[in-house]
């Protein structure tokens, strides 16, 4: 097994559309949720996990993520610049590669974030039982009533194994996608060219039987997509310390 991931990419691209009118003058990653701006939590997360360098793409609204990345030290963060076309997420990590290096690196979406009980880190045990052998992926997964503001369905189901399948449509039980990830990147050596959604690698990955999930056991999960969603996340961490 391996501890040596040193890199992460933020996905910071979107238009956050859901969010408007705040998105309409703010890109969605640098909203505030409890007083921190959700781009501020991912880095402080792979931080916090012994991340050194962040990749993080821009796409909207970009010159103001860019400014904000700017006045951060830690970690040392790298733009890889989609403002000519947005590249969607699989598309998004071909193109900041070269930035990535040959290495396994984490992946964190820029919108969604969680508190942990005291003591722990997360991210640390994902990447801790990373084991490149075995795994070319790695997801973070939460159980839906650990969640606030999530609206979709069940995304997965994770074997005793440690293994991760597709939960059926309509599925009642299961887990959600949290928006973190451990990628080695030779699963892009067959990417298609532009944009693309990243689940293209999800899917390769179960079919080889090298997706496996690491379930958030404690604290809470957050995603923030409408501006009611905002107002249940910010009273949700008000009523619990987050």
């Amino acid at each position: 097994m391996t501890t040596g991931i040193t890199h992460t990419m933020i996905l910071a691209a979107g238009f956050g559309k859901r969010l408007r009118p705040i998105t309409d003058t703010t890109p969605k990653p640098l909203v505030k949720v409890g007083g921190r701006t959700m781009l501020d939590r991912a880095l402080d997360a792979a931080v916090a996990a012994g991340i050194t360098k962040a990749v993080v793409n821009v796409h909207y609204l970009g010159e103001q993520i860019i400014e904000h990345c700017a006045g951060r030290t830690d970690p040392a963060i790298a733009i890889s610049d989609e403002r000519a076309e947005i590249l969607d997420t699989g598309g998004g990590i071909v193109s900041a590669l070269p930035l990535l290096g040959e290495a396994p690196f984490l992946l964190i979406n820029a919108d969604t974030f969680w508190t942990e009980p005291k003591g722990e880190t997360v991210l640390s045990g994902m990447i801790a039982g990373f084991d490149p052998p075995r795994m070319d992926m790695a997801l973070l997964v939460v159980a839906p009533e650990q969640t606030t503001g999530h609206s979709g369905g069940i995304d997965f189901h994770l074997g005793a194994d440690g293994r991760l399948a597709r939960a059926p449509k309509g599925a009642d039980t299961g887990y959600i996608y949290a928006g973190a990830a451990i990628i080695a990147p030779h699963v892009f050596s067959d990417a298609p060219d532009g944009p693309h959604s990243l689940n293209l690698q999800f899917d390769a990955a179960i079919r080889a039987g090298h997706l496996f999930g690491h379930a958030i056991t404690g604290g809470h999960w957050y995603t923030v997509g409408t501006p009611a969603g905002l107002e249940e996340a910010e009273a949700h961490l008000a009523a619990n310390g987050g």
